[in-house]
């Protein structure tokens, strides 16, 4: 659902058009200037520097991130999505800066908040609880969380969305576009418009509070009876398309586990991804948002709670063919197939296999030998990263070769990437191919 706040600060949300324009203009002016005083640094040094390391420094990272999570709403999400789906593939201190975009600590102040809930719930809203915490327990790119208690005593989680999000999400996905456009970090040839077109649709659903609390619902319906997991009830009388009501679930931040014993590492990673199996070739709808903050842990029954429905979509027939295939030709170790897969669904474009061939053929190996091993999967076990990094840094320096996959391919390959940082984060063991074997009715070899 969302980040747990370390830090009380209290920052008002630009709202209208006009003034995120104006942040998103201060943003370019600072990328730039940090450009130039980079070069200007590292000539005085007698080097010769390239202009995406000019741009990809520690000082304009910051600077991106602290502007994007002052603007929250679209512009902040897409930096977090940035920031998960990289992986191990950005620069460790990239990465690391990057990462503050799913853990800063900015709230409305308590007057824009009860303007919001002015306007969603009346002017009396006060009086439909006994108690409204007026600090949230946690934020996120979209809404803040406060912890409320009805005068029957049934204590609620209340997301409220941040003001001008649903006006803003067209011209932040354009501006955060144009930034990469502008800074040379996307190549000329690279067509962006499905993409885009896409993502300003999916922000607009996850901007609905009345859908994700129907798809909380179902999500709720489906796990029914499922010990490993607890969806929150929804509280519909006080749900808006801006304020999304539900009951209070205790839990812990998943990523505490990480001091856990091994067995409770791996029984929580055992779920989560027979979840997304389930999702992906079950239920053909996923959550696509593996933000880590939308899942908490309950130490006394060991069950995963999940949270944040907004970025639930339907996973097509012919995507989940594709990840079909791609475990078949992986379980039975066929490298050659797995390669003209990944070609064939779009997960790779055409050119990149002519121009790299050798270098993706390595990557294959290097994934594969590493599946092969016997016993459960060792998430912790990051060897083969190094050299499917330095592959790939063959690939992405070839600008020419870029590609942009399908996009329902894009979404449920999001989860699945989340999923696999997490449970490297965790250091977690896993039997994946015997999940993956049985979620496709395969035979793990």
């Amino acid at each position: 659902m969302s980040d747990d706040i370390p830090e009380r600060r209290d920052r008002s949300i630009p709202s209208g058009r006009l003034s995120r324009l104006g942040h998103f203009g201060r943003l370019a002016g600072g990328v730039a200037g940090g450009m130039i005083a980079e070069g200007a640094r590292r000539l005085a040094a007698g080097e010769r520097p390239q202009l995406g390391d000019l741009i990809l420094t520690p000082a304009n990272a910051k600077r991106v991130t602290e502007r994007l999570s002052h603007l929250r709403g679209a512009a902040m999400k897409l930096g977090q999505m940035i920031s998960m789906d990289a992986g191990d593939m950005l620069p460790p201190e990239l990465s690391t800066i990057l990462a503050t975009l799913r853990n800063q600590a900015y709230r409305m102040p308590p007057q824009q908040l009860d303007t919001v809930l002015k306007a969603q719930w009346g002017a009396d809203w006060r009086r439909r609880f006994a108690r409204f915490e007026a600090s949230p327990i946690a934020a996120a790119s979209i809404g803040q969380v406060h912890r409320a208690t009805l005068p029957d005593g049934r204590v609620l989680a209340i997301k409220v969305q941040y003001p001008g999000v649903r006006e803003s999400i067209a011209s932040d996905v354009d501006n955060v576009a144009t930034l990469l456009r502008v800074s040379n970090l996307l190549p000329p040839t690279l067509d962006l418009k499905p993409l885009l077109a896409e993502a300003k649709r999916q922000l607009a659903e996850e901007a609905d509070y009345l859908r994700e609390g129907e798809q909380m619902r179902a999500y709720g319906e489906r796990l029914r009876g499922d010990g490993r997991y607890v969806v929150p009830a929804l509280h519909e009388a006080l749900t808006t398309p801006g304020v999304l009501a539900m009951d209070f679930v205790e839990g812990q931040p998943i990523e505490g586990l990480i001091d856990a014993p091994q067995a409770v590492r791996d029984g929580a990673m055992t779920a989560l991804i027979d979840l997304v199996l389930r999702e992906l070739f079950v239920f053909g709808v996923m959550q696509t948002d593996p933000n880590f903050a939308n899942y908490r842990w309950q130490p006394d029954t060991g069950a995963l709670v999940l949270l944040d429905f907004g970025a639930t979509r339907a996973v097509p027939e012919a995507t989940a063919a594709s990840y079909r295939a791609l475990i078949k030709a992986g379980l039975v170790h066929d490298r050659d197939r797995i390669r003209e897969i990944a070609v064939e669904t779009g997960f790779l474009g055409a050119h990149a296999i002519t121009a790299h061939r050798a270098s993706v053929d390595r990557i294959i190996a290097a994934v594969d030998d590493t599946m092969a091993r016997p016993g459960p999967f060792d998430f912790g076990d990051r060897a083969f990263v190094p050299v499917v990094r330095e592959e790939a840094q063959a690939m992405l320096q070839d600008r020419g070769t870029w590609h942009v996959p399908d996009i329902e391919t894009l979404f449920v390959q999001r989860k699945v990437s989340g999923t696999a940082l997490l449970a490297a984060r965790l250091k977690a063991r896993v039997d994946v191919t015997g999940l993956a074997a049985a979620a496709i009715g395969g035979v793990a070899a």
